[in-house]
């Protein structure tokens, strides 16, 4: 007999929070048919369940691998692929292939279950993930394919006619087969797709670049390498030119038009993010004061929150310079156009508005959404030139002259504060008409340089005090003070040249300045600055507050440069609704209506300040290897001949140098040294023969030749020169005790100083 039919009665579908729950609980990975079944959900229950799980996606509560299992949105899912980024002695290190998140994408150690398994950089494995006290480990359940992860490199033939990619990542040093040669030719830049598994991997050329050397090639290989995206998708720059047709109204802006506000940026600047206005103050209680604006483009005006545009320029982070590019944080249509400040063209902006004291202190400040007219677009050394009165310009006498007066006052301020002085030459590449070096340069400094960066810090310490006031969340300009061990560092340093560095002092900015005046015009100078430079910490972005070393500042933030900082595009979102400055909604149904900051970006700033943070590390890094093939290539002709370089830093392995007036590091092998053995000491960064005596480091002169410079990667390689003289000025190498015994190698790596030189910018 027939079971009597029984109606289906509805389960209610579980919440979005024990949704989250179970996913972050659950042992196993989590689809949609698991918490079906944990919850016991089915027919049209299952149906809104998928409904919710969509829902909660969208929001960014969760995400899905591509085995459809959920995890929440910044966690780490349970089974998941890894790629190997490191190899800490015995562990290898990886991090999600594919993430998502906000956050920055988490390192996982990799724990491997019986025989450790053959990894390198590079690799892809499936793990099992846990968590583990604030992190996560990875248990290897096998190694699988290569992706389809683009290769970069150049074809050279080997011997049987055999082409090979020699990788221009000199971190990678195997050469890959090349199965599949395509239209390349021998010497060609390539992009490879890797086929096949482990050792049996060949790469078949899919995108031939051209010549490594020729123009624009050293950048694109940067750009490649770090991952940075390179082309807009259609729909942002769509809605980049949407967001062009904006309309501006006197009505709800305040009307600058008729001051004679002014940018002053290189001559070759395309965007224009910041320009200045300054006059006395006409108020009595403040004589001897001036009043000043410091007008940056309102950028928040165009690109809303929650737009594809946001998600964009949050995915970039900031803009990227190269010697022969910009890879820029917004389309064009923006970047270089509506949103960059220009001569006689009406533009959005949020201007901050201060009072100077005739002591140089902002004794008041105010913003508010404006329109300008520029005056005019001024070069530096043409600002320079008119107040030195070596050029005669309209601007002179209306916009300039007051500009330098109020800013001798912001000196007088800024000089009482102490900051870090550091004068250290800035180096820049000069191309010619074919992209190819005609010149390092020392970028000259000028007072209009100078000028420029002080209205710039006056109004980012304006902006963090106004959020602050406000009790506004915002994203902050961190630069902690130096950490023990590398004051203790530093100390052992200077010890090498007789310069004392007490420690157990309060470490302020005035400390390392009073030490650079004990050195002197000293010859040593450059040397103690670099170091000085190299024992700071590195600059970063956070939403607590924790002051700016360098700047000798309480509260800072970055404020002048939306077009290029997405920092900074948060930050005019926290002022757009702190000081209430919301616009009426735009008329284009397509761009969103807020372009304050959104509670979901607020919750989150934690998260964005931590991506944005290692963004700029990524576009840093791009840059400067960069410049590094720059002068690999402008050296290449000279392979063979002797340079005069200066050691820059000390491992191991060996020394590192830089040709003197140019730059570029390059290794000298301690193999080459001669047959005796090294000691390394990594406190004093030297290196010391056990039998000769003879010492290496920092800062020694020495002649060198150059054995190779390789452009495609940025590297250059010295040996000792022959019969060079070795003992050049005073930092000749000094003599140790002959025989001493060798202390253990110990293994150190090699860095670079760590931004501390923020112009506000």
């Amino acid at each position: 007999m027939a079971k009597p039919y029984k109606a289906h009665k509805p389960k209610q579908v579980p919440s979005r929070a024990k949704i989250l729950e179970f996913i972050e609980k659950s042992e196993q990975p989590a689809g949609k048919r698991e918490i079906a079944k944990a919850f016991q959900l089915r027919g049209s229950d299952k149906i809104a369940l998928k409904a919710l799980l969509k829902d909660m996606a969208d929001e960014g509560l969760i995400d899905s691998t591509p085995g459809r299992a959920f995890h929440k949105m910044g966690g780490v899912p349970k089974v998941t692929v890894l790629k190997i980024v490191e190899i800490d002695g015995n562990e290898a290190i990886g991090m999600p292939e594919r993430w998502e998140a906000d956050a920055p994408a988490p390192r996982l150690r990799i724990k491997e279950r019986g025989r450790r398994a053959a990894l390198a950089v590079g690799d892809r494995i499936l793990a099992r993930t846990e968590e583990r006290g604030q992190g996560h480990i990875a248990y290897m359940m096998k190694k699988i394919a290569q992706s389809s992860e683009m290769l970069l490199g150049v074809v050279e033939k080997g011997e049987r006619d055999r082409f090979w990619l020699k990788p221009v990542d000199r971190k990678i040093r195997r050469n890959t087969a090349i199965s599949d040669l395509g239209e390349a030719e021998v010497g060609n830049l390539v992009l490879a797709e890797p086929v096949g598994r482990g050792t049996q991997i060949k790469a078949q050329v899919k995108e031939v670049l051209g010549d490594p050397f020729a123009p624009k090639s050293f950048s694109l290989i940067a750009i490649h390498k770090f991952e940075i995206p390179l082309e807009f998708p259609s729909d942002v720059v769509s809605e980049a030119e949407q967001a062009t047709t904006l309309k501006l109204s006197t009505q709800d802006r305040e009307d600058l038009t008729d001051l004679p506000i002014v940018a002053i940026d290189p001559a070759d600047a395309r965007d224009h993010d910041d320009a200045i206005w300054a006059a006395a103050d006409d108020d009595a209680d403040n004589v001897g004061g001036f009043k000043a604006i410091i007008a940056i483009a309102d950028v928040s005006f165009y690109v809303r929150s929650g737009s594809k545009l946001d998600r964009e320029a949050y995915k970039r982070g900031n803009s990227v310079y190269f010697p022969d590019r910009v890879v820029p944080m917004l389309p064009e249509a923006l970047s270089t156009d509506v949103c960059s400040l220009k001569q006689d063209v009406d533009r959005a902006a949020l201007a901050c508005h201060l009072k100077i004291d005739a002591k140089g202190n902002v004794v008041s400040s105010r913003f508010t959404r404006a329109i300008v007219r520029l005056a005019g677009n001024i070069a530096y050394e043409d600002a320079q030139a008119a107040i030195d009165g070596n050029l005669e310009h309209p601007m002179k006498v209306t916009a300039l002259e007051p500009l330098w007066a109020c800013w001798k006052l912001l000196a007088k301020a800024r000089d009482g504060r102490e900051p870090l002085s550091l004068d250290l030459p800035e180096k820049r590449v000069v191309l010619d008409d074919q992209g190819r070096i005609a010149e390092i340069a020392i970028r000259e400094r000028l007072d209009a340089h100078r000028l420029v960066e002080d209205y710039m810090i006056a109004a980012n310490v304006a902006a963090a005090k106004m959020l602050e006031s406000k009790k506004s969340p915002l994203i902050y300009r961190v630069h902690e003070t130096p950490s023990r061990e590398k004051l203790i560092a530093l100390k052992d340093y200077l010890k090498s040249f007789d310069v004392s560095f007490a420690m157990g002092q309060v470490i302020k900015p005035s400390v390392f300045n009073r030490l650079i005046e004990q050195v002197g015009e000293a010859e040593i100078l450059p040397l103690v600055m670099e170091q000085i430079l190299r024992s700071q910490t590195q600059a970063y972005y956070g939403a607590t507050n924790m002051g700016h070393f360098g700047l000798s500042l309480a509260s800072y933030a970055h404020f002048t440069s939306p077009i290029r900082r997405y920092a900074d595009l948060i930050v005019h979102r926290a002022l757009v609704s702190g000081c209430k400055l919301e616009q009426p909604e735009p008329e284009n149904d397509n761009i969103p209506p807020l372009s304050g900051l959104s509670k979901d970006m607020a919750d989150r700033l934690d998260m964005i300040s931590e991506k944005i943070s290692q963004l700029e590390r990524r576009a840093m890094k791009a840059e400067w290897e960069t410049v590094d093939r720059y002068i690999s290539a402008h050296l290449s002709d000279q392979v063979g001949q002797v340079l005069k370089c200066r050691i820059t830093g000390v491992q191991n392995f060996g020394f590192f140098a830089t040709v003197e007036e140019l730059g570029g590091d390059g290794l000298v092998p301690v193999r080459t040294l001669g047959a005796e053995r090294f000691d390394y000491d990594e406190q004093k960064q030297q290196l010391e023969g056990m039998d000769s005596g003879i010492v290496y480091n920092i800062g020694q002169k020495l002649d060198l030749r150059l054995v190779e410079a390789n452009a495609a990667t940025g590297s250059l390689v010295f040996e000792l020169a022959e019969g060079a003289n070795h003992m050049k000025g005073s930092f000749e190498p000094r003599r140790g005790r002959s025989g001493a015994k060798g202390k253990p190698h110990r293994k150190g790596k090699r860095g670079r100083p760590g931004n501390i030189k923020h112009r506000g910018r």
